[in-house]
């Protein structure tokens, strides 16, 4: 057997330890590879350029995020393996045939990740493209293409980070003796102590910096961000070095609790493992923290966008035809063409634009007016029954575009009202702006409306489709055929709006920055999850050997399940329970930002990661108990 079948042999025999390290190093390149593929892709190009440049900036963060995951897990690997290295060496190999057995190891375990990877990529390629598709709300298909650069790119940039991780790993070996290798799982530990006073400290940094984040509000949401970040890490890092030993400690001054039934076993060992895995914990809580605040975040905007165009946008269709617009007519006949599939209601609103001293500017000489009944009709097909008005006796209602501050409202209803030298009297109340032009209203009875001479005059359109959101083609067309530009839907003497189109327009945009943060988060949530296994598979033989002594004495195989069921568990959603409290800490800190409630996409963010580490947690205690009563 050559020296290098006998690495590849290391590799098979520990396919267990190695497993873990190998799934997590496919899923970096998998998601590597995938951006790299949308990255290059020329459909995806073709939607916005700032899309591709956002695509390789994803790459660039998972690439360094991978460089660190695979180098930590790795020192994770060569830690439990301490004793095996350590016979290798007291049977004769060199501590230069050690290193160059774990670079082979290394590579061959790179080069596998890597291929795989990409070879996944490729077989799943057209189901991520179409994906992509439904996320971006793209308008045309995107094909499969033969992505070699990305293939290239892929191949060379994780072939390098893996043979860098490798004379890593040689270093980190240089050194050790052989004492130190077989003594090292062996040896006493020393019981573990927490301060008082630091233990205080975390629970009052962690306070003091939940308490600012959910009292600033507004702007101030974005000064109070980085103090607040760096006392929540602070705090989360004593929190799990010292709190929580601190903690444990006080729980097994509690005779009562600490002698009944099988807690003597879990808190003995309980403490050792939060001390000896608190830097693991702080590195999961706080990556995961990331991982939810970012996607919450991207998810709670997109929600938050879409939801205030719609609840801003009563109509499907909007056409507003202003003084001297010819085309009026001719414009209205195609949106009723272009509509004949939809059911539609059509509502028309007819603005006589009046002098009216009192109101009137240097920007503004004309003020619009509208008549009771037509503004009742445009309340009634935008469903907002309860807005219709009952006007009597001259009486008026201001009618403001945007929310007004109350000195400025209480300044317009204290002024003298007068048309035609007819005195208007304006009562309180204010009603819901439905029309879209940008302009502030009054709205007088019907009687009042006929006897008043306009000035100019303007007409409003709304066509309510009540499948709105199928009419984005149809207003894009319509964009086209009326030649205004799309952004704006502004003509010479018109304006055009289509609620599907831009809701369309809006999603497309919204969902490539969601697409980056989805996959760039997930990747972030998959590394936390594996830490924990690394974490609970490098104490493996150790725990084997220790229920092993304590099964002797009468340990049942009942007891033994609740006891690693237990400490598993807490080991398991401790690091998580923190990150879910710190992600809802902060979206709730944004919620206060924008002044806009983000409970629903908050919760089904956490609670989406929530429900996969419980799946994930099922499956590794069966197979950990598993491990340990096969020992037994």
């Amino acid at each position: 057997m050559t020296f290098r079948q006998f690495a590849f042999n290391n590799v098979l025999r520990n396919k267990r330890i190695y497993a873990a390290y190998f799934l997590s190093s496919l899923f970096s390149v998998l998601v590597f590879f995938v951006y790299a593929i949308f990255a290059f892709h020329p459909g995806l190009s073709a939607v916005h350029p700032a899309v591709s440049k956002g695509l390789h900036f994803a790459e660039g963060i998972i690439y360094v995020f991978s460089f660190i995951f695979v180098l930590v897990s790795m020192s994770a690997f060569l830690h439990s393996r301490k004793k095996e290295f350590g016979l290798m060496v007291m049977l004769g190999m060199t501590n230069q045939q050690l290193r160059r057995m774990v670079f082979l190891e290394n590579i061959l375990i790179g080069f596998l990740a890597t291929a795989s990877g990409v070879g996944l990529g490729l077989v799943f390629a057209k189901l991520f493209l179409m994906t992509a598709e439904t996320v971006l709300d793209l308008k045309e298909m995107l094909d499969f293409y033969i992505p070699w650069q990305a293939v290239v790119l892929t191949c060379v940039a994780f072939l390098f980070l893996f043979i860098v991780i490798s004379f890593f790993t040689v270093m980190i070996l240089k050194g050790n003796k052989l004492i130190d290798l077989i003594k090292r799982s062996s040896a006493p530990k020393k019981e573990p102590k927490a301060s008082a006073v630091l233990s205080i400290l975390s629970f009052l940094l962690l306070a003091a910096g939940y308490a600012i984040a959910l009292a600033v509000s507004g702007a101030m949401v974005v000064v109070a961000m980085i103090p607040v970040t760096i006392i929540v890490i602070i705090g989360t890092y004593f929190l799990f070095t010292q709190l929580s030993v601190f903690m444990i400690h006080q729980l097994k001054k509690r005779k009562l609790l600490f002698w009944k039934k099988t807690n003597l076993v879990l808190f003995s060992d309980l403490a050792y493992r939060m001390k000896d895995n608190a830097r693991a914990f702080f590195f999961v809580a706080i990556v995961s923290t990331v991982a939810f605040t970012a996607i919450g975040s991207l998810v709670g905007f997109r929600y938050m966008s879409t939801t205030s165009m719609v609840e801003n946008t009563p109509f499907a269709m909007d056409y507003v035809s202003k003084y001297g617009n010819d085309d009026e007519e001719e414009h209205i006949k195609l949106i009723e063409s272009n509509l004949a599939d939809f059911p539609y209601t059509k509502v028309a609103v007819h603005i006589k634009k009046v002098s009216i001293p009192s109101l009137a500017s240097e920007y503004v000489p004309l003020t619009g007016i509208i008549s009771e009944s037509e503004y009742n009709e445009l309340a009634k097909e935008a469903g907002q029954q309860d807005q219709q008005l009952e006007l009597t006796d001259n009486q008026t209602i201001f009618l403001y575009y945007q929310n007004s501050t109350s000195e400025a409202t209480e300044h317009v209803e204290s002024m003298d009202l007068e048309v035609d030298g007819k005195e208007l009297n304006q009562i309180s109340n204010q009603g819901s702006n439905l029309i879209r032009t940008y302009d502030d209203y009054l709205v007088v009875d019907d009687q009042f409306y006929n006897d008043i001479e306009a000035t100019e005059s303007e007409s409003y359109y709304g066509f309510q489709v009540k499948d709105w959101k199928a009419t984005g083609e149809v207003g894009e067309q319509l964009l086209q055929e009326m030649d205004v530009a799309e952004t704006s839907g502004y003509g010479e003497d018109f304006r055009y709006a289509s609620l599907g189109y831009d809701w369309m327009e809006l999603n497309q945009a919204l969902g490539a920055t969601l697409f980056i943060g989805l996959f760039i988060g997930a990747v972030f949530f998959v590394a936390a999850g594996s830490f924990l296994y690394f974490r609970l598979y490098a104490d493996l033989e150790n725990e084997k050997q220790k229920f092993a002594a304590v099964s002797k004495i009468g340990l049942t195989d009942k007891e033994l399940s609740k006891i690693l069921t237990t400490q598993l568990a807490l080991l398991f959603f401790v690091p998580i329970a923190v990150a879910v409290i710190h992600g809802a800490v902060a979206l709730t800190a944004l919620q206060n930002m924008f002044d806009f409630s983000l409970f629903k996409s908050s919760a089904l963010v956490l609670g989406s990661f929530s429900l996969i580490q419980i799946v994930y947690f099922i499956v590794i205690r069966h197979n950990y108990i598993r491990k340990i009563k096969s020992y037994l």
